[in-house]
């Protein structure tokens, strides 16, 4: 099983991401990617990479045969796919909802089924908590390999979170950046708030899409 850095996670989530939720733009740009990186919406933590920055990650995928420039591609300027999953190319194959899982999980870090549920709609569909967790469960065997691993369920919490195991993960730095934001906030008015920000983050990121999807055309002609 690979290991990628957050950063090679970060672009990797982003390639998932807009595969599915604007097919129109994909294969990505360079400056594609490095937007998509640099989302205040949807991203935890939020990053600010530089293209040069991006560069360097994007060739590092390349040479670990993540992602692969598109010789197809008929415009001026390199476009990336991505061959992570579901491809001829590698062994990881995911049904739609593994799939938003991971994706997910690659740009925002530990989740609960809950968070989850949510913060797929626009990747794949879930009836409810119980098809997530049943997804979750997959992950943790999928083919012999552990995927994902449940956290320790923190203080206050209804929900344990869940952590992707394709990068070195820090389990004592989640778990006190979630005691910290616990103590700050009560509890129903931080999932009141959750709930707001991730309804503003969905139509900021949907805007954004549609910006950058114009830019693309115009930078094509």
């Amino acid at each position: 099983m690979i290991t990628l850095s957050a950063e090679q996670c970060r672009i990797i989530g982003v390639m998932l991401e807009k595969e599915t939720t604007t097919p129109e733009q994909y294969p990505l740009s360079l400056n594609g990617i490095t937007t998509g990186c640099n989302q205040k919406s949807n991203r935890d933590p939020v990053m600010s990479m530089s293209e040069s920055d991006v560069q360097n990650v994007v060739d590092e995928l390349v040479q670990m045969n993540q992602l692969m420039v598109d010789q197809k591609a008929s415009t001026r300027v390199n476009k990336y796919f991505h061959r992570f999953c579901d491809t001829e190319f590698g062994n990881l194959k995911f049904t739609p909802q593994q799939r938003a899982v991971i994706c997910v999980l690659f740009l925002r870090g530990p989740q609960t089924p809950g968070e989850l549920r949510t913060r797929t709609n626009r990747l794949a569909d879930f009836a409810d908590v119980s098809e997530v967790e049943n997804t979750l469960n997959q992950l943790q065997d999928l083919n012999g390999q552990t995927l994902v691993r449940k956290l320790e369920r923190e203080p206050g919490k209804r929900e344990s979170r869940y952590v992707h195991l394709l990068s070195d993960i820090d389990e004592n730095s989640f778990a006190q950046a979630a005691i910290t934001q616990t103590e700050v906030m009560p509890s129903e008015e931080q999932t009141s708030l959750t709930q707001r920000v991730t309804e503003l983050e969905q139509q900021v990121a949907s805007l954004t899409e549609q910006i950058n999807c114009i830019t693309e055309l115009l930078n094509d002609d």
